[in-house]
This record gives C-alpha cells, structure tokens and sequence, in this order.
C-alpha cells in the first residue's frame, strides 16, 4: 500500500494510523526504542532539502529497530540518467519501504507504480500527507478529540494546505481556508474534502477566518522553488501575516521552518500559544504509527 497523499487511508484507517502513533509516543516515549520493525530498511529519497523529515524518519526507524538510507540527489540517478521506474523497480529489491521527498507529484506516482514495496510521499509540490498526520495528532493531543474543534488556515493554499483540507475533511475538523485571491486550494482537493462531507469554507478575510476558530495555522508563502516569484508573493499577501493581535489566545500551528517577519510575526511564533514544537515532535511519532502499521499491511 502507498501514501501518497492523507485520502489513500480510509477514514477509519486514518483514526487506526494516529491512535497506533499516539500509542507508540505514550508507550515508547522519545528516544526509546522496540523491534516493531526489527532489521527492516527504508529508502530515503531527497531530491529537496530537509530538516524534519530527514531526521525524523531516520529517528523512527531507528527507535522502531530499523534502518533508514539517506539518496541525496547526488547518490542516486532519480530521473537523471535512468529512468523514475527503473530507479524504484532496484530500490524496491533492496528496501522494505520508500520515502521520497521531491519535487513532481508525478515522480512519487511513478516511484509507486513500480516499487514492490510501500511508497511514502515526504513531500511533492502537491501534497505533504505526513504533515497532516503530524497536524492531526497534535489537534487531538490538544482538544482531546476532532469534535466541535474549527480551524482557520491563513495563508498560502499549498501543498500542506490542500493535504490538510483533506485530513480535516476526513476526521470532522471545521476548517476555514483564507488566501488571498489567486492562492486558494484546487477544485480537485476541494472535491475529495467534499466526498467526505465536509468541505472547507473558503475567504480571502483573515479576520473572518479566524474570528470563530479554536486554532490558526499558517505557513510559507514563498515555498522552495518559488524563490523568482517572492517579491509578488510578499506584495499579494500583505494583510495575511499571523500577529499576537489576530492569534489572539488560540494555539498556533505551522509546518515550519517558518520566515519569521513573513507569514507570522516574532512574537507571536514565540509566544505561548505557539504549539509548533509540539507539532514538529509529532512528525516523529505520527511516521513511527504509519510505519509500524504499513508493516502489518504486508
């Protein structure tokens, strides 16, 4: 089975993936280790740079008894000399799952076509489903559960955004998404939140977006890749930066790293509602839980 983006679960799989992650991190604690996936290998592939999925797949694998090999783009020929397909049809002979962190959506498709073993998405310009299990461990730790909890995202509707409209369809999260016109999520992700009953509202009215929400959660608005286009995007978001002001007291979410001065302020990143350390802690214990339950899948 692959993750290539949050849905690829089914709901009720979704709530088994994040209770066994929340399990594992009351059960094992950060930094021990289990043999849950004794002498098991998973392949890293890192076409962009990395600080959290890196280290905290490498971390997980190695507290669950495993392995991690780090396929940096200058250790392997991923669509440069040898084809997509060729790269995971070898891979997939010598690993126990792949994790690949790139650039096309499609790259990840190709990878998973072909590979004989389970393909993660760490990251494609589309999507950035292990985030959202990180997100929404960290919801539930917080509220206890996914009821009557609304979320406002402000922002940028990237890849982290549209996998978790997705997720938050998909455990009854009330979500309300705020970009500015021209940055909001596809009609495609849009449609999938909407097939499970709960699609997001959407505005391009920060102050409105958040007025009734129990958390606010932003992120970059200038993405790696997007660097040319980052005096046009700073000028079309103005207006949208997180403040002290506009989080009020409700907890503060975002993916990181974070361009402080950008998308939130200082202050309001350092303040006490910020609980983005929580929720880069979780990346570790949300892929420990996806991990150990895709071995049991096989």
């Amino acid at each position: 089975m692959d993750i290539l983006d949050v849905d690829d679960l089914t709901t009720d799989e979704l709530a088994t993936v994040l209770a066994r992650a929340a399990a594992i991190k009351a059960d094992h604690g950060e930094g021990s280790t289990s043999d849950l996936l004794d002498q098991q290998t998973l392949g890293m592939i890192f076409e962009k740079p990395s600080t959290r999925t890196r280290v905290s797949f490498e971390t997980g694998m190695t507290q669950l008894g495993g392995h991690a090999v780090f396929l940096g783009p200058d250790d392997i020929h991923l669509g440069h000399g040898e084809p997509v397909k060729d790269t995971a049809r070898a891979l997939g002979r010598y690993v126990d799952f792949i994790m690949a962190r790139v650039f096309d959506h499609a790259d990840a498709e190709e990878l998973a076509e072909y590979a004989e073993v389970p393909v993660i998405n760490g990251l494609t310009d589309d999507a950035h489903p292990c985030q959202t299990l990180a997100d929404l461990l960290t919801i539930r730790e917080q509220f206890g559960d996914f009821e009557d909890v609304s979320v406002a995202w402000v922002g940028d509707g990237n890849n982290v955004c549209q996998s978790f409209v997705i997720g938050a369809a998909m455990v009854g999260l009330d979500l309300t998404v705020a970009t500015p016109e021209g940055y909001g999520i596809s009609d495609d992700v849009a449609d999938r939140a909407a097939a499970f009953g709960n699609a997001p509202e959407t505005t391009h009215d920060p102050e409105a977006a958040v007025a009734d929400a129990d958390v606010v959660y932003s992120d970059v608005w200038v993405s790696m890749g997007q660097e040319d286009k980052r005096g046009q995007k700073l000028e079309d978001f103005e207006g949208f930066q997180i403040t002290t002001d506009l989080l009020g007291d409700r907890p503060f979410m975002h993916c990181l790293p974070a361009h402080r001065g950008e998308e939130v302020t200082d202050d309001a990143i350092e303040s006490d509602n910020a609980v983005v350390w929580d929720q880069a802690e979780n990346r570790l214990h949300a892929q420990k839980g996806l991990l150990a339950w895709l071995a049991e899948q096989e």
